[in-house]
């Protein structure tokens, strides 16, 4: 009964660990500059990380990031083609982080922005790269992650 109890709280945590839901991007973003626009993408649930057993996707930028504004803007329209079938983890690094956000910056980022990493559903690493990177490169990983 104890073990039942125990699997039932973490599968209930893992639930609410999904990542990003309802991604939007800010309309307010100016992509002529580095403005601080606040944050480049919106949405539910912004501070989950991913959970095993589904492919993700994780940007993580800063709000006053030209190349960042143009890369958020790519990742709501992966957002619109792959939700429901890949998590998307939003790691703004201008503010507060939750646990499993901080662990995915440790683990990935390297200093340059944006950072974006593409992992399967055994959570290994597909894609793993500083700078912007075409919506077509990531989509085909994606496609990848899904088989």
């Amino acid at each position: 009964m104890r073990f039942l109890a125990t699997t039932v709280i973490l599968l209930g945590l893992a639930i609410h660990a999904f990542a990003g839901e309802n991604l939007k991007l800010n309309p307010r973003l100016d992509y002529t500059s580095d403005s601080e626009d606040g944050p480049l993408i919106t949405g539910d649930k912004m501070e989950a990380g991913a959970v095993a057993g589904k492919p993700a996707y994780i940007i993580l930028y800063q709000e006053g990031c030209y190349n960042s504004k143009r890369q958020a803007r790519r990742t709501v329209s992966l957002y619109e083609k792959y939700k429901g079938q890949v998590q998307f983890v939003v790691i703004d690094l201008d503010r507060y982080l939750s646990p499993a956000q901080q662990g995915l910056r440790k683990k990935y980022f390297h200093g340059i922005i944006p950072h974006v990493v593409v992992v399967d559903k055994s959570g290994a690493a597909l894609y793993d790269a500083d700078g912007e990177v075409d919506e077509s490169i990531i989509s085909g990983l994606l496609d990848k992650a899904l088989q």
